[in-house]
């Protein structure tokens, strides 16, 4: 018996880790691969027996996981984004709700064959969306503007609205049918609607009062440092899970509120540092959410299939294509949404673990109460939380950038830093039409980015809401160009919840303590080497102030084609130039912005144009240098940069000469050496 106990646990946790690192390989929705796995290694296969997985301690663990899930989900609100989307939130999770409850409903009514007070019961559980299938799609999409913060926030509270909506309602229906209602039916619905408010203010109260005595624990243990860095995530999630249990105990499914609330507080305080906490609850969402949706798809029986007919996919296609467009363009009344922007929300409206959570725990406290139609209510729920998401997931990308909401490829680069050399390079990109950003602590450097036409941010890297602050739509690389190791690298970590591993770049402040660094410090806490392995800051710094000017090579024209190579490696560019420093920085192929990182990897073919810092050589460099060979045919040419580039900016200092900026129309301009020919 206990190895059994064990295999099955084992069972949950290798399928719910191995699935969302299936779908990452994939690019698929997580919430696809986990249900179906729970589902095969359940009903279909027997590996989970769904009879053992029946009992009221799954209901535990899925409510206190869902209660941990909101929590972290409230960490990533900030109180500043309502400042401009605060209208549109409040009447999606409000008005939309609403809307939602009532044409669900009705849909279930209609074409499920529910009674009334199921069908009810059902468009409430359905109002809700979820952070665990919202945020991911939003990450996945990185829709422009204020859009994903609405979505955002929709995704997160609306969970426990939506819970309390459906728990209130499943209490009415319990005490409608205790015995005696029948024969008092008016008794009954005056007492019903009494239970609805008493029980709505109860939630209110008992969520606020425990929420707010919780946070006041967790910001003063943690602001006094009264627990050791190593106890600061578990003391959190104790008191987490004692705030969600407490106020369940006090007024039902309240917890769901209290935690949600305990998250958006500790977020937005500015007492104690919650970073920390941040990434060990992000953590331990993936390990939760894929166990929740294995064991509660596990629990199907395979006589659910015969609930998923044309009804059924009838009614998804009404939650799709009526309700949620009506609840969206309801709400949106008076709020200052576009109309891409209201096409793109009515299209996003994922189903999650909540609602599949809600649904197993209300079926198997009204298997008495309604016998006959009880068992479709969980099926339905699911077919509606994998259509959903297979719909959505699969077209919300290409919808938003059909309506210009998104980039499908974002060229854009966002630089960690503006010194002068920095704000010279982040120049030619901008001149090359790809999107620049700057981030930097020092207002001076800001203000000269600013003066010189660079969208400039002034803030810390390492900020918890510098994510929120910067507008990242269209930004698909990170260069990190500041002359700290340590910063770099933690810069590298932070903003990895972001970018790609493969497109976060990081430079050495300088070349004997970048090789120290590398030696001492793991690999995957630096970005990928930027402009090399061996370039630091200090060295392109000091190449810029002794006059270092910025060039463009290309395979020349003249050299004979069977003399070509399918691509050229640097030691080629340094056998014809042997008397230039050369440092390359990026290689611009058919559109697209590469940097150069790993020279191991640099290659250049016949139609790229590579960007490079260039040079007199130094002494030391060109006596470890083949001599150039005179009378063979030269591979290479060599051209200058938009002249608007050298004008506007003061190749030692890195200052601004005149008032010029940069050339609006690159593609056009004769003397652009990446003009489209």
């Amino acid at each position: 018996m206990p190895e059994s106990i064990l295999l099955d646990i084992t069972t949950v946790v290798v399928l719910g880790i191995g699935a969302q690192w299936l779908a990452w390989r994939v690019r698929l929705p997580s919430i696809l691969l986990l249900l179906l796995g729970g589902f095969l290694a359940g009903p279909v296969l027997g590996i989970l027996d769904p009879q053992a997985l029946q009992g009221d301690w799954v209901f535990a663990f899925v409510s206190v996981s869902i209660g941990i899930i909101l929590f972290e989900g409230g960490l990533s609100l900030r109180l500043s984004e309502l400042q401009s989307v605060g209208s549109a939130v409040r009447n999606l999770i409000t008005v939309g709700v609403l809307v939602t409850w009532a044409g669900a409903a009705g849909a279930a009514y209609y074409f499920l064959d529910f009674n009334i007070s199921l069908s009810v019961l059902a468009g409430a559980i359905l109002t809700v969306t979820g952070p665990t299938v919202v945020v991911p799609l939003l990450r996945h999409v990185r829709p422009k503007g204020r859009v994903s913060t609405v979505a955002k926030w929709e995704g997160i509270t609306i969970d426990p609205v939506g819970a309390i909506l459906a728990v209130l309602v499943l209490e009415t229906l319990l005490l409608l049918n205790e015995p005696g209602s029948a024969q008092q039916v008016h008794a009954g619905l005056s007492a019903a609607a009494e239970e609805v408010v008493r029980g709505l203010l109860l939630e209110i109260v008992v969520a606020l009062g425990v929420g707010v005595a919780g946070f006041f624990a967790l910001v003063g243990i943690l602001s006094r440092r009264l627990v050791p860095d190593f106890l600061r995530n578990p003391v959190t999630l104790m008191i987490v899970v004692a705030a969600f249990v407490v106020s369940n105990e006090l007024q039902h499914e309240s917890g769901l509120l209290t935690t949600t609330l305990m998250g958006i507080a500790l977020a937005n305080q500015p007492y104690a540092s919650v970073q920390r906490i941040i990434e060990f609850k992000e953590n331990l969402q993936v390990l939760l959410i894929g166990s929740l949706f294995i064991i509660l798809s596990a629990r199907l029986e395979m006589s659910a299939l015969q609930f998923v007919d044309w009804n059924a996919l009838l009614f998804l296609a009404i939650l799709i294509v009526l309700v949620r467009p009506a609840a969206v363009f309801l709400s949106s009344l008076g709020t200052k949404l576009q109309w891409e922007e209201k096409i793109f929300l009515s299209w996003l409206a994922p189903r999650g673990i909540v609602a599949a959570a809600v649904a197993s725990l209300f079926a198997f406290q009204l298997r008495d109460v309604y016998p006959q139609q009880i068992d479709a209510l969980v099926p339905t729920v699911f077919l509606v939380i994998v259509g959903t998401v297979a719909v959505y997931g699969l077209t919300a990308a290409p919808l938003a950038r059909w309506l210009d909401l998104a980039e499908p490829n974002p060229k854009g680069v966002l630089f960690i830093g503006a010194s002068p050399w920095v704000r010279k390079v982040a120049r030619f990109v901008q001149q090359l039409d790809h999107r620049v950003l700057m981030v930097d602590s020092n207002s001076e450097h800001v203000r000269k980015a600013t003066e010189e036409g660079l969208p400039a941010h002034r803030g810390n890297a390492l900020s918890e809401s510098i994510l929120d602050e910067v507008d990242l739509s269209g930004i698909g690389r990170l260069l990190i160009t500041i002359p700290n190791d340590e910063v770099s690298s933690l810069t590298a970590l932070h903003f990895s919840e972001v970018f790609e591993t493969t497109d976060i770049y990081q430079l050495g402040a300088q070349q004997e303590s970048r090789a120290q660094t590398d030696g001492e410090m793991p690999r995957h806490l630096r970005g990928r080497p930027l402009f090399g392995e061996h370039t630091s800051f200090q060295m392109l710094q000091d190449h810029v102030e002794r006059g270092d000017e910025l060039k463009v090579f290309r395979v020349s024209a003249d050299f004979p084609d069977d003399e070509r190579k399918e691509f050229y490696t640097y030691d080629d560019l340094q056998e014809q130039y042997g008397n230039l420093s050369i440092i390359p920085l990026f290689v611009f192929r058919d559109d697209d912005l590469i940097i150069v990182s790993e020279m191991s990897q640099f290659s250049l073919r016949a139609a790229d144009r590579l960007i490079a810092l260039v040079g007199p050589a130094r002494r030391e460099e060109t006596d470890e240098r083949p001599p150039p060979q005179p009378d063979r045919a030269s591979a290479f040419e060599m051209e200058e940069p938009e002249p608007d580039l050298d004008d506007a900016v003061n190749e030692t200092t890195g200052e601004p000469d005149t008032n010029g900026s940069p050339s609006e129309d690159v593609e056009d301009s004769p003397s652009n050496p990446f003009a489209r020919g």
